[in-house]
């Protein structure tokens, strides 16, 4: 699946529709199907989008129905109930598990060969339940997972050292909330090993100063939330870059939400690791070399997640 000439995206919200609108600016496919529980508002976005059109590539953009997805090489679910202030993305699993198995029976109903893109929360849970109801490759099943948490890792680094975040490499995995982890033993500025560049950049004068940047990134939905209601341009733009990877066949190195089958010791849970993303999804999930911290907090992580998966009913991950 290296072209993707068909998206449905289920889940007229905020994140549904400005990632709708990304896509269609980014040209990164040539028919999109809106699809919301409320028809009016997936009709009144769709034509909404389609009278910014004329500026753009031409494709064709309408709202539809699960029929409509059958041809479809990419959908991606982005309904559910949104977050609300205070309210941990762990703390919508039980509500919007039972929304996404009626999506997934509806899905698998009229195509069972597309690539499914999560992008709603709890995502790492979520992408697990999608991958157990709809029978699919686990390479076809992905979630949105810490791509943005890293990004908002890059974008405050950068800014603390004073450098183009765009050099500076580095991960968040784990969990999409709360037990995240940064892979500090890992980072570095265009190859420079985070260690020996502080020192340089006149910023800071270790690598401790950039530990509080964490919880900064650990802390940012919850600080846009109670601000402005909803986080949804930068879940976006990260939504675009994995279907980018996908779209030109990559092979980019993302931490997107993907099954463990024995990675880092785990099994039977999907986290957000860096893996290999082309056509066709996820090609290998990489065992990156990790400090026994990291390794701990990761242990710690996966266990945060088991704990919720396991409380999940067995009505939800089965359709």
């Amino acid at each position: 699946m290296a072209s993707i000439k068909k998206i449905g995206i289920i889940g007229c919200g905020n994140v549904g529709m400005t990632t709708a609108y990304t896509l269609m600016v980014h040209g990164l496919c040539t028919e999109m199907v809106l699809i919301d529980v409320n028809t009016r508002k997936a009709e009144s976005e769709a034509m909404d989008l389609g009278h910014c059109l004329p500026f753009l590539s031409p494709m064709q953009i309408y709202a539809g129905d699960y029929a409509d997805l059958a041809d479809a090489q990419m959908i991606i679910i982005a309904a559910g109930v949104g977050q609300k202030p205070g309210e941990t993305r762990i703390d919508l699993v039980h509500r919007n598990a039972d929304i996404f198995t009626d999506i997934l029976r509806r899905i698998i109903a009229v195509n069972t060969d597309c690539l499914l893109l999560i992008v709603s929360n709890p995502v790492d849970v979520l992408t697990y339940v999608a991958l157990k109801a709809s029978g699919f490759p686990a390479s076809r099943v992905i979630g949105t997972g810490t791509v943005l948490d890293t990004a908002r890792l890059k974008y405050l680094v950068g800014e603390k050292l004073g450098v183009d975040y765009r050099n500076v490499h580095s991960f968040i995995i784990g969990e999409h909330g709360d037990s995240e982890l940064a892979v500090w033993s890992g980072a570095n500025v265009s190859g420079i090993n985070i260690d020996d560049f502080c020192p340089l950049c006149h910023n800071c004068s270790r690598m401790t100063d950039l530990y509080e940047l964490y919880d900064d990134v650990k802390n940012s939905a919850y600080k846009i939330i109670e601000g402005k209601g909803a986080t949804y341009y930068a879940i976006a733009q990260a939504t675009r870059r994995i279907i980018d990877a996908i779209t030109r066949d990559e092979n980019s190195i993302l931490p997107v939400s993907t099954y463990l089958d024995g990675e880092y010791g785990l099994r039977d849970i999907c986290m957000s690791i860096p893996s290999i993303v082309g056509a066709g999804g996820v090609k290998h999930v990489l065992d990156i070399p990790l400090s026994n911290r990291e390794n701990q907090y990761l242990m710690e992580s996966a266990a945060a997640l088991r704990r919720v998966i396991d409380s999940l009913a067995l009505a939800h991950i089965s359709v």
